[in-house]
């Protein structure tokens, strides 16, 4: 185990909250409430305002508008020095996430998201391990994430009788983990009726995971067409024919590998080109139980296959990251407009904060990257060098779960 050398926290003449918002760029805000108009529902309270109310609320757990508003009134001297943000009552806060467009906020995040992916070329690139240099290509998994919601007050958000849910559909750079492209909607809409949009930005050679219920053949029709590698798990009413077996006998892990055609009419329009079926045991919660993998690559060896759907559960460890740390189970409003705020606000602390993780080779976990930022909100001491030298115990940790554990064999 390596020695850690920690140095005492240096003082800073900014508080760690105004050195968080100032990763923002300066005149970012500004520009896009002129651009969604959100500027002519501002008066006393200013959108630079709003956004920093909406971040300190989210790195706090704020549980309402009063906590969020008494919290900034408190320290409205430190408040005032983040490029003159102000403290908001709780009617102007309550009104401005209602009625201000989260079109900005969206546009916000991403954005901010460019602009520091064009400042530092490890946070474009990945954190971590050489990922990039072992794949070779982009690889981006695609899931969605249910944000349960209160039905007696969110009417517009209802998909069953006694229920509410927003939905979040992601898709995630596993080199880099960061969003690549998101929808926030009502959870009425299954996956696969999403699944066109959420990879439309795919380019030829890039791979992508998804679960089952993603699968329209359709759409993975278009993608083969589109030279994009797809990789997902067969759905339980799966109908086919063998074209080809390519394995005679099962060897370890990999019991079939063939490959196949639809038989359904329908799907086979769909879908008028061969892919590939593996089935392969695989270990889930200690228990090894078998699977069923599809995919339109037919020259990977199997076990790449099988490897590569595993790397998906890396999206499953970006939505446990952010619902252990991010403000996305109480909401400041019930309106659809307030939700997506919120929302959106929450990818962009995300971002933040992983940025700084990058900056600060930050080596622990992201729930106490946040936690530890929490902690030192008002204080004011140098954020980098704070987590730089930050923690008890040495030893290599890391902010976040590696893609490369899902090494390829064969891959080319």
């Amino acid at each position: 185990m390596k020695k850690h050398n920690r140095r005492p926290p240096t003082r800073s003449k900014l508080s760690v909250l105004r050195q968080v918002c100032n990763l923002i760029p300066p005149h970012l805000v500004r520009q896009l409430a002129h651009q969604t108009q959100a500027d002519l529902l501002a008066r006393s309270f200013s959108n630079w305002s709003h956004v920093v109310a909406l971040l300190y609320a989210q790195l706090v757990h704020a549980i309402g508008l009063n906590d969020v508003c008494d919290g900034l009134r408190l320290h409205s001297g430190l408040l005032s020095a983040i490029r003159g943000a102000s403290p908001p009552s709780k009617n102007g806060l309550s009104h401005a996430n209602k009625e201000r467009p989260a079109a900005m906020a969206e546009q916000l995040f991403w954005q901010t998201l460019e602009h520091l992916q064009s400042r530092c070329a490890s946070f474009a690139g990945g954190h971590g391990r050489r990922v990039a240099g072992r794949f070779r290509r982009a690889i981006h998994a695609v899931d969605s994430t249910t944000l349960q919601l209160i039905a007696s007050c969110m009417d517009w958000a209802k998909h069953r009788r006694r229920k509410a849910a927003a939905k979040c559909h992601l898709r995630l750079d596993l080199q880099s983990f960061l969003p690549r492209f998101a929808i926030l909607d009502t959870a009425r809409d299954a996956d696969a009726t999403r699944a066109r949009e959420v990879c439309a930005g795919l380019r030829a050679g890039e791979i992508v995971l998804f679960d089952k219920a993603y699968v329209d053949y359709s759409h993975l029709f278009d993608l083969w067409r589109r030279g994009i590698w797809w990789v997902t798990r067969a759905k339980d009413n799966f109908a086919y024919r063998v074209a080809k077996r390519r394995l005679r006998q099962a060897q370890e892990k990999i019991l079939r590998d063939d490959e196949i055609v639809l038989k359904v009419p329908i799907s086979r329009r769909d879908y008028p080109a061969r892919m590939r079926r593996i089935v392969a045991r695989v270990e889930v919660e200690g228990q090894e139980v078998e699977m069923v993998f599809l995919t339109d690559n037919l020259t990977w060896a199997a076990s790449s296959v099988v490897a590569l759907y595993k790397a998906r559960w890396q999206i499953e460890v970006f939505f446990k990251q952010i619902k252990q740390t991010l403000q996305l189970t109480d909401f400041l409003g019930n309106s659809a407009n307030a939700v997506r705020w919120q929302v959106w606000l929450a990818l962009l602390l995300y971002v933040l904060l992983r940025f700084l993780a990058v900056q600060s080779q930050w080596g622990h976990s992201f729930v106490r990257l946040w936690a530890v930022t929490r902690s030192a909100l008002w204080l004011k001491l140098e954020l980098v060098g704070l987590l730089r030298g930050y923690g008890t115990a040495g030893g290599d940790f890391r902010v976040l779960g590696q893609p490369e554990q899902a090494y390829l064999p064969g891959f080319a």
